[in-house]
């Protein structure tokens, strides 16, 4: 598994993210924002969480614009794999490469703490080594994560299978409590929470490495 990290002036979890990635076994590269090009062999791009460009203007909107995301954006057109955490979350709905939004906090605070989630489908490359129903521990540290999109969209996420996270106990009003959201070709994830600060049982809690293990057997296999 080859993984390329992106990295944006203010991107805060972009090393966690490629010492998860290489956990798992993967060759990681560091992509700056700047550069208009993905490595070559590159199977899954991850979008770290931070506050890309200070959260300016909206989050993830700058960092949708640099000229990366033109090739993570071809990336994921041709099939390839993309994880967005938290701000890289945002980034994913700014370029729309996945539905809705990303709203300030129901209770207008930052939160940084563990929650529960639900993992809600086991049909996909990232959360195949969970089962549906699972309760996982993974830390959030967010000021905008309060996921928003219109009826007709929930519908369709729910009908699809496409929610792959939500929140035992929702923090931030996200609507319908959900945490993370698949693509329609379900190669691309965007999720709040940070998978890849519990990864490690120095950190608190290991919930989050059978995300990177299933990616990594994924695309072993393929």
């Amino acid at each position: 598994m080859h993984a390329a990290v992106v990295v944006f002036p203010g991107s805060n979890c972009d090393r966690d993210l490629a010492v998860a990635f290489e956990a798992a076994g993967a060759k990681v590269s560091m992509v700056w924002h700047k550069d208009t090009h993905l490595p070559e062999g590159v199977d899954i791009v991850g979008i770290p969480g931070g506050f890309s460009y200070g959260d300016y203007l909206r989050c993830g909107a700058i960092a949708a614009n640099s000229p990366i995301c033109r090739s993570v954006a071809a990336h994921a057109g041709r099939g390839g794999y993309v994880l967005g955490i938290c701000n890289g979350f945002q980034v994913l709905t700014e370029t729309g490469l996945l539905p809705g939004a990303l709203l300030r906090n129901a209770g207008l605070k930052y939160i940084c703490r563990t929650v529960s989630l639900k993992v809600e489908t086991a049909q996909s490359d990232f959360t195949r080594c969970y089962g549906a129903g699972d309760l996982i521990d993974i830390p959030i540290a967010h000021h905008d994560g309060n996921y928003f999109a219109d009826a007709e969209t929930l519908a369709r996420l729910q009908g699809e299978d496409r929610i792959a996270f939500t929140y035992a106990e929702n923090p931030n009003g996200a609507v319908n409590d959900i945490a993370g959201i698949l693509s329609d070709n379900r190669r691309v994830l965007g999720m709040m929470p940070h998978p890849e600060r519990a990864a490690d049982a120095g950190h608190g809690g290991t919930d989050g490495v059978a995300l990177f293990r299933a990616l990594a057997g994924a695309l072993t296999a393929a």
